[in-house]
């Protein structure tokens, strides 16, 4: 396990605080912290689970609010989309990240056979990878004469410096679930107005301004939550979601409008 605390190493980067800096590099994880940084892996899955979920169903109830239609038919409309695009993603999350853990274990079976059968030609590969990183021959084939001692570490690096793969512990299923649940509970925002206008008939005149209002809200919020992942500002962020959300949204019920009569 690595010395060095990764979040505070990155605190310390932003404000450029070399002490700091000195300091993550010397503190040890604690099991709560590596246990956090497990759990991290799957905000990405969260997030953009929620984001594609709120987005689409909001531009399924726009395009229906925007043909004037009941609120029975945005509430069915809504609620399949909920169910069916949510389904679709987590399968879709689960299978890519299935595949790519099936193809970064083959990979690394082949660089293991490689490295047993024909060790010569695994160094004179890492020796040009790095000599076409600037080193010297001579350091190159020094460096790769120390790295070829230890079989793990070498097709470690191989995998990284030759293939371009770094490895992750990700667990598909778990990345599935992820995206459907955030999905859901996320995309289900837009049509929850509808669902509770049924026990207050009050909020039947202005539904879709309250869902309008919701969504936004929490397209901001979903947005500026990217910056755990891009590590960017978090106000324009969240505004860069908002915008891009209300553009789908606002193109959603123009269609619906223009195509009213047909319904």
């Amino acid at each position: 396990m690595f010395s060095r605390n990764l979040d505070k190493a990155r605190e310390a980067f932003k404000t450029k605080d070399v002490e700091a800096s000195r300091k993550a590099h010397q503190q040890r994880l604690t099991s709560e912290e590596r246990h956090n940084q497990e759990q991290g892996q799957y905000i990405k899955s969260l997030i953009y689970g929620g984001l594609d979920g709120i987005i689409t169903t909001f531009a399924v109830v726009a395009g229906v609010a925007g043909a004037s239609l009941s609120a029975g038919i945005v509430l069915i409309m809504g609620l399949a989309n909920l169910i069916a695009d949510g389904l679709s993603m987590a399968i879709g999350d689960y299978l890519s990240t299935k595949a790519e853990i099936e193809y970064q274990n083959a990979e690394r079976q082949r660089e293991m056979w490689e490295i047993e059968h024909y060790p010569e030609g695994e160094k004179q590969e890492l020796v040009e990878l790095y000599m076409n990183r600037g080193m010297s021959p001579e350091d190159a084939k020094t460096v790769t004469n120390i790295i070829s001692k230890y079989k793990k570490a070498w097709t470690d690096i191989m995998m990284v410096e030759e293939l371009g793969i770094l490895e992750e512990n990700e667990s598909p299923l778990k990345n599935a679930i992820a995206t459907f649940v955030s999905f859901i509970v996320f995309g289900f925002i837009p049509v929850l107005v509808y669902v509770i206008s049924n026990f207050i008939p009050g909020l039947q005149k202005n539904t879709f301004t309250i869902a309008c209002a919701l969504t936004g809200i929490t397209l901001f919020i979903l947005g500026a939550l990217k910056v755990k992942i891009t590590e960017k500002n978090w106000f324009l962020s969240g505004l860069e979601m908002l915008v891009v959300g209300g553009v789908a949204a606002a193109a959603a019920y123009l269609i619906g409008t223009l195509l009213s009569g047909v319904a």
